[in-house]
């Protein structure tokens, strides 16, 4: 009997053991979908977005036509969230739409595919109101013209009845299509941001003559040309060529947005841009055309960029300059409360906002606090926003403070960011403003009591031993629990071997 329960306890605790290392923490995939305000005046715009979370985004389907709107271009939005050092990131991906007229217009139920989840949106109503007399109505650009495509060889009556026709004679009449590589600059700082976009350009009467061809196979090959080694890069996510219609030299052309990214400089080395080229179809016309056929034949022409280089120009001295993020910036200050008393805790948020890559925007430095008050964190959280050429946002920095003495807390003296603008060409200092004034009889420690909604500190702070540690204690736990394991798998083994020896 007893040989029978040492085995089944052996079993039980190599089950526990095993069965909660094989459990991983993989964050379930989701997507869905987010419709905008159904009551909005003409001037502004109508919204469909998807958010993706727990995976990169590598693929979705196309957004809805809506009937009695245009698309108007769109943005991208990724949220980083890291709390009590687990991240999260959310990406957020929205569709603008201009409507044509006021009235009331229904959003058909449609579903879209992201990543390979099928999402469902139960569509909407929509309400398109005059526009208000105070505000003043958007420029809206000329109706997109849909893009061209590739039409099959048309038979006509007359060939089906006489077989085949005699040869045409075609020409290929002169196309105004270009490809160009365009930079948002011509020199940028090290950590500056330089938009870079891919455009075809051609003349609305050459629509009929061009068609695209095999993009999706084309585009790796162009992605890798014009990757830069010695560059982050923020790429939009733009997955559909749409359109626009734009003036260049006096002249009107309809513009394909084929790629566009962000890049900031890692060193001083010069930004290159190889020659690249896409391979286009290209239409020769019937000489003599024909009633009943497509008096066109197919061809391919391959059209090229010039290669560009951006010179990069190193920051002035500075002590930091290593690590001084550059950006146009701004500080945005939050508190969560008004009143402020010894023992209490409040939540301030050092928010740094702009236009810059907020990536290597690091915790602002936080001096040495005075005695009488207590600083945890930060949390951070980040949200990129890359929408018409820019790339730009908001990173929070949220701190928990526990004052134990009655007076102004020296916020100014405690959080400061140092900055480079390239717009001046100057080191900045981001330094808090706020100054609360701290009531009450002084308290020995941190005698907080964290509220029933703290989403960041529960209430085993306040009784939580703060006796230092080993740095390997963690390990040495591990290595005791081994060792016990492989105890309890010994006794297992003798109690099987023992309970067979018994069995008749």
């Amino acid at each position: 009997m007893l040989s029978r329960w040492l085995a089944l306890w052996g079993a039980f605790f190599l089950v526990l053991f095993f069965g909660s290392g094989v459990q991983a923490q993989t964050p379930a995939v989701k997507a869905r979908i987010i419709l905008g305000k159904a009551d909005f005046p003409i001037n502004e715009y109508y919204t469909i977005s998807f958010s993706l979370t727990g995976a990169p985004l590598e693929r979705y389907s196309d957004f809805p036509d809506l009937e009695g709107f245009k698309r108007s271009g769109k943005s991208s939005t990724t949220t980083t969230r890291i709390v009590n050092g687990q991240s999260s990131s959310e990406l957020t991906i929205t569709q603008r739409y201009a409507a044509y007229d006021e009235g009331e217009f229904v959003v058909k139920p449609f579903t879209m595919t992201i990543n390979g989840l099928t999402v469902r949106s139960a569509g909407a109503t929509l309400t398109v109101k005059p526009q208000p007399a105070t505000a003043s109505a958007p420029s809206a650009s000329a109706t997109p013209a849909p893009p061209p495509t590739q039409d099959a060889p048309g038979i006509g009556l007359l060939d089906q009845l006489f077989g085949k026709p005699k040869p045409q004679e075609y020409v290929e009449p002169k196309d105004n299509a270009f490809l160009a590589l365009v930079p948002g600059k011509t020199t940028i700082f090290t950590g500056e941001g330089v938009h870079i976009g891919l455009y075809f350009y051609l003349t609305p009467a050459d629509q009929g003559l061009l068609a695209f061809h095999d993009f999706a196979g084309q585009l790796p090959t162009i992605l890798r040309q014009l990757r830069q080694p010695t560059a982050w890069e923020e790429s939009f996510d733009e997955q559909e060529i749409y359109p626009e219609t734009v003036v260049a030299g006096g002249k009107t052309y309809l513009r394909y947005r084929l790629y566009e990214a962000a890049f900031y400089p890692l060193n001083a080395q010069p930004l290159v841009f190889p020659e690249v080229a896409l391979e286009m179809v290209k239409y020769r016309i019937a000489k003599k055309p024909e009633a009943g056929l497509d008096n066109r034949l197919a061809g391919y022409k391959t059209y090229r960029t010039t290669a560009r280089t951006i010179p990069v120009r190193v920051l002035p001295p500075h002590p930091l300059r290593d690590q001084v993020p550059v950006g146009n910036y701004q500080l945005r200050e939050a508190i969560d409360r008004t009143a402020f008393r010894t023992g209490q805790a409040f939540t301030y948020s050092f928010v740094v906002e702009g236009e810059g890559n907020l990536t290597t925007v690091n915790a602002p430095q936080v001096s040495q606090p005075k005695k009488g008050l207590e600083i945890y964190g930060p949390d951070v959280e980040q949200e990129l926003t890359r929408q018409g050429g820019r790339v730009g946002g908001t990173k929070r920095f949220r701190y928990r403070l526990v004052p134990t003495k009655p007076g102004t807390v020296p916020l100014d003296s405690l959080f400061s960011l140092i900055i480079f603008n390239p717009t001046t060409a100057r080191y900045d200092t981001l330094r808090a403003e706020i100054a609360p004034q701290v009531q009450g009889r002084e308290q020995a420690g941190a005698a907080f009591h964290a509220r029933p909604d703290d989403p960041f500190y529960q209430q085993v702070l306040t009784s939580a031993d703060n006796t230092v540690q080993p740095v390997d204690a963690y390990a040495a736990v591990r290595r005791y629990a081994n060792i016990i394991l492989g105890a309890l798998l010994i006794l297992a083994g003798i109690g099987w071997w023992r309970g067979r020896r018994v069995e008749p």
